[in-house]
């Protein structure tokens, strides 16, 4: 019962859809023509058209386009021109309608190749959408598949390839991080050899007296002991391994 319900539901919105389906049609048909009769340029000009422009001219002519669904049909068109050709001949086939709106379809015969056309209308019949969709050979699907296969192998090989190249270049580092080292330590060793130079040049300090030496011991003896100067001799000086003067 719950599925006999949710059936019948689902047929009562399509039949209360409330749309002519020949008027919708004269309407494709009429956005068909004027496109088929408009060559690209002017196709391009009439997008460049302001949102006012383009909403009054439908007006005039009965359609309910809006100007963005307008720009995004005439680039759909182009696109099939580019990829179909010239539309000859097309003959309306089917008409879906569903819970988002209603949808017409038309398979046609050009130039380069055959496929279909579809206009879509929301449940107001306010046309919203057209795409094309070409028909493809199988020798095109499969000549097209090959294509895409080599471009997606051949650029995953390149990045392996660089990546491989880049890591190569890493045993490169070490000896070029050595070079730059010794480079910095050459200031610092030719520095020290200028010290070095510098101090070589610098005169050592003169020899002591030995006489000034010598009167200046006999003096701290004489008034540690308490006598003259007079009273004895110094014949020479050694240094003690100990020191008792402390």
């Amino acid at each position: 019962m719950l599925v006999l319900s949710l059936v019948g539901c689902g047929s009562g919105k399509e039949d209360e859809a409330g749309y002519n389906e020949e008027v919708l049609k004269q309407q494709a048909d009429f956005m068909l023509s004027t496109f088929q009769s408009a060559p690209k340029e002017e196709l391009e000009g009439l997008i460049e058209q302001p949102d006012m422009v383009i909403d009054v001219t439908f007006l005039n002519y009965g359609l309910r386009l809006g100007a963005s669904e307008f720009r995004e049909m005439t680039n759909a068109w182009i696109a099939g021109l580019e990829e179909c050709g010239e539309i000859k001949s097309y003959n309306w086939t089917e008409t879906k309608v569903t819970n988002e709106g209603i949808t017409l379809i038309a398979e046609f015969e050009a130039e380069k190749r055959a496929g279909t056309l579809e206009f879509a209308f929301n449940q107001k019949t306010d046309m919203e959408s057209m795409t094309i969709n070409a028909q493809y050979s199988i020798s095109e699907i499969l000549t097209k598949a090959a294509l895409n296969t080599v471009l997606g192998m051949g650029t995953v090989f390149v990045v392996l390839i660089f990546i491989a190249f880049i890591i190569s270049l890493f045993g490169f580092i070490p000896a070029l991080e050595k070079k730059l080292s010794g480079k910095r330590e050459v200031p610092a060793a030719k520095t020290l050899v200028e010290k070095e130079i510098v101090q070589a040049k610098v005169p050592a300090p003169a020899a002591t007296d030995d006489t000034e030496l010598v009167a200046v011991i006999s003096a701290a003896i004489a008034a540690a002991t308490g006598t003259s100067t007079d009273g004895f001799v110094v014949r020479s000086i050694k240094r003690r391994k100990t020191n008792r003067w402390n």
